[in-house]
């Protein structure tokens, strides 16, 4: 037996218990890690509450978490890993535990903490997957909804390292971070639009919204042509004629390459605050009133 939290119905952060549960099995190609450190993304919180049942219903009890880093306890069959090794990467069953499964481990560089390890999975996968669909190219202009925010962030210095001249919203507190990453920063709120149209003369190529903040439609005015725009974010998308881009079978795919700029300096994941495993409902509590200005981790 080991502990994990779980929630046994939707509801407030309350719901999340530490709870007994089983030690899971690997099965071919994964591996059980003792974790160190799982990550909080807001899809977990979505999950929790309820708002992904009608996409996909729970089976109770549930154990969130998306992504992990720990240390090799176990290993399946034809898994390419030893225990022991230090490792990160997406989890099969939740990773707010004392134990994960991971099907792809992926090595974690010796001077990666264990905090940015588990950070960098979902946020830098899903910068980098939408920069992708939106297939921007050197010299254009990309406008990041959410810039302050984790995905945001990544977003913006992927970007900016790709040659993109990146323009971001996001609120007072974050825009001298925003303008450090690379980017222009645009206070967000009342009259956004036209502040961008400012700090971009040229116009705007690409909109990447990270932030679910009602900015579609103009987003889609600013570049005049909606399918130049991509959310993560906003449940409207459809009405706007913008793609939702959603994880893909092909995120595992870039993990390597953020994990190393990531571990060279070159990709910046803020970690705002790591809570004891127990501390589950406060980390969730702080993620849905956005006070955290950067990741969110617990450490079992």
């Amino acid at each position: 037996m080991s502990k994990a939290i779980t929630f046994s119905e939707y509801g407030t952060p309350e719901v999340l218990r530490l709870s007994e549960v089983d030690l899971p099995e690997p099965g071919p190609g994964q591996v059980r890690v003792r974790v160190r450190a799982a990550s909080v993304n807001p899809l977990d919180l979505k999950i929790r509450s309820g708002l992904m049942a009608k996409v996909a219903p729970a089976r109770f009890p549930v154990t969130p978490g998306l992504d992990a880093a720990g240390v090799v306890d176990a290993v399946g069959e034809g898994a390419d890993v030893a225990v022991g090794d230090e490792v990160l990467g997406a989890t099969a069953g939740g990773s707010y535990g004392e134990y994960a499964l991971l099907d792809r481990p992926l090595a974690k560089p010796r001077g990666l903490s264990w905090e940015v390890a588990a950070s960098l999975v979902t946020v830098g996968q899903t910068a980098f997957r939408v920069l992708g669909e939106l297939e921007v190219r050197a010299g254009q202009t990309l406008l990041v909804h959410g810039a302050g925010g984790s995905v945001g962030t990544a977003a913006v210095q992927l970007a900016a390292a790709r040659g993109l001249t990146v323009v971001g919203t996001a609120g007072e507190h974050d825009l001298e971070r925003v303008t450090g990453l690379g980017a222009t920063a645009v206070h967000y709120g009342d009259g956004w639009a036209e502040r961008v149209k400012t700090a971009a003369p040229q116009g705007v190529d690409a909109v990447f919204d990270a932030s679910g903040a009602g900015v579609l439609a103009e987003s889609v005015a600013l570049t005049g042509d909606s399918a130049r725009v991509i959310t993560i974010a906003d449940m409207t998308a459809a009405q706007h004629g913008v793609r939702f881009s959603a994880g893909s079978a092909e995120d595992g795919q870039s993990l390597p390459e953020l994990v190393q700029l990531a571990a060279t300096g070159e990709l910046d994941v803020p970690v705002w605050r790591a809570y004891p495993l127990d501390q589950a409902a406060t980390a969730h509590g702080d993620l849905e009133a956005r006070r955290n200005r950067g990741k969110v981790v617990l450490l079992p």
